[in-house]
């Protein structure tokens, strides 16, 4: 009789260590950086060199005083301390990048090497920020994100070719944003002062987080309430004081506004952001033509808004003038629905779409804003991404559009191949990744999860048909949309050049503003529609 086998013991499943997987998405990142250090260099590699010279070899009270350059420091303090911080060991590595008269307009590889690297480091402040914001969510959503932020080409295209360090504070944001995910609202408060410290343009989120905060947190009955008010106050004012408080003893708290609130820039910058005004700008030329043509006598200032200069004050020759204040109240009225929703319905699973639409609204309708600006709704977004299929959708679209809209920012012809492979490449791995989402029954999981979602019960059935039927779809207007943006690139990359030569250089950099300005006005439609039905 034949001794019965006992069964084989299968190898128990390892378990998944996220950290470690994070790691490794953010060393695959660096490498790709790295390759691309001896790429494009723009302008802003001087402004930040020079910013380095000026806090390391001037005294604080010189700081937004000095004239050396005509690239001021016009950031916050925070900002300034950290070039500061950054210029101790850029005088290790080579004296010069530091020197006030010796580095202007200093390019050794030293220079290079040291600004680049420099970047990717700050990165890990983004890198922690995403952590946290998705510890407590699905491989699978995990995943996704860190696909959307992590490799975002918008960053590649923005910080490490162009250069900046939104990276870095579109870290702090997020580390902000999951403070108040989890509850933690006076250390989220906290956190978003010191990013308005380090860049003031973040402050387009501010009512958010105040009507948010006040309603969430101090809203507690009068005496908690007060109290709570209070201790809130006292922590903002403190990060303000900190961060200002030397200037105001040196009595250049008058020369630090001004420096931060240049308004005499105008409306719109040299390459003209894709948001409301490209079409307000083209209305008013249309009507100088027609009027023109009908016999009125139009003063139309030649290449007023085409010209691109920086300077310039964009005077409009048919429709009324636009000042700063106007911007002002544009940007907080159509803020207001949300910020009656925040007050009704404080909860912290949707601030971080809130917040993504603040900072759409102050794209679409804010002073003298540029096309990078677009990071900051496009990479909370990310976040909102993965919670339904109709947010899967909207930002595939909104992702790809504001991705385009940075080519101009890379004009030289070595720089192409590489902008166009990283958009490609980005629209490849949000299409698997979403349709491997959104596919066999993940999304009906999703819907009937028992942790509390974001979208209405109707978002989640349309999710939950759309997987049954085959995954992610976006529909033939979409698809027609994209589509169409090539015909805008062969236009301007190959056409115009042909037809047209030298001339009217401005004609492919107007139509990617325009053509691009549609998409962002669809994503704010898009987002208050979702905000006003929530």
């Amino acid at each position: 009789m034949e001794a019965q086998t006992a069964p084989k013991l299968q190898n128990p499943p390892k378990s998944r260590n996220p950290i470690t997987e994070l790691w490794w998405f953010f060393a695959i990142s660096a490498c790709v950086k790295l390759l691309l250090i001896p790429a494009y260099k723009s302008t802003d590699f001087e402004v930040h060199r020079h910013w380095l010279g000026i806090t390391h070899s001037l005294p604080l009270s010189q700081w937004y005083s000095d004239e050396t350059s005509i690239w001021t420091l016009d950031y916050p303090p925070f900002f300034a301390y950290f070039e500061r911080f950054l210029s101790v060991f850029a005088n290790l590595i080579d004296p010069q990048i530091v020197h006030l008269q010796k580095g202007l307009n200093y390019s050794s590889n030293t220079v290079l090497y040291f600004q680049r690297i420099s970047v990717i480091l700050s990165d890990l402040c983004l890198l922690y920020g995403v952590f946290r914001l998705t510890r407590n969510s699905d491989s699978m959503k995990q995943k996704m994100i860190w696909v959307l932020v992590i490799w975002s080409p918008m960053l590649v295209i923005v910080d490490h070719l162009h250069f900046q360090y939104n990276g870095f504070l579109l870290g702090i944001l997020l580390i902000s944003l999951s403070c108040l995910e989890e509850g933690r609202d006076l250390m989220g408060g906290f956190i978003f002062a010191v990013l308005l410290c380090f860049k003031h343009l973040f402050a387009v989120a501010a009512p958010v987080y105040f009507v948010y905060l006040l309603r969430h947190y101090c809203w507690k009955g009068l005496v908690r309430g007060f109290w709570r008010l209070s201790v809130l106050g006292t922590v903002v004012v403190a990060v303000f004081a900190l961060a200002y408080a030397p200037f105001v003893y040196h009595g250049q708290m008058q020369q630090v506004i001004h420096r931060m609130f240049p308004f005499g820039r105008g409306l719109c910058h040299a390459y003209w952001a894709p948001n409301f005004w490209v079409f307000y700008i083209i209305l008013d030329k249309v009507l100088a033509f027609l009027l023109g043509r009908l016999g009125f006598n139009i003063q139309a200032p030649a290449a007023s808004f085409t010209g691109g200069l920086v300077g310039d004050s964009s005077p409009f020759a048919v429709l009324p003038q636009v000042t700063p204040a106007t911007t002002f109240i544009l940007v907080l009225i159509s803020l207001t629905p949300c910020l009656i929703k925040a007050w009704r319905h404080p909860r912290p699973s949707l601030i971080t779409r809130w917040v993504a639409y603040a900072y759409t609204c102050g794209f679409m309708f804010g002073w003298h804003v540029h096309e990078k600006a677009s990071l900051h709704f496009v990479i909370p977004l990310a976040i909102v991404a993965v919670q339904s299929l109709d947010n899967a959708r909207h930002y595939f679209l909104i992702s790809i559009v504001s991705c385009y809209s940075l080519f101009p920012l890379l004009y030289e012809a070595q720089e192409y191949p590489i902008k166009v492979l990283l958009l490609l490449l980005h629209s490849t791995l949000m299409w698997l990744g979403f349709s491997a989402q959104f596919a066999n029954g993940i999304a009906l999981e999703t819907a009937n999860s028992g942790k509390k979602k974001d979208d209405d019960f109707q978002s989640k059935r349309r999710s939950v048909g759309a997987a049954q039927k085959g995954g992610f779809v976006i529909g033939w207007v979409h698809w027609s949309y994209l589509v169409s943006m090539l015909l805008v690139e062969i236009w301007g990359q190959f056409l115009h050049p042909i037809i047209f030569g030298d001339k009217l250089p401005f004609i492919p950099l107007m139509l990617i503003s325009t053509y691009c300005g549609i998409g962002v006005m669809y994503s704010f439609i898009w987002q208050l529609k979702w905000i006003l039905d929530s």
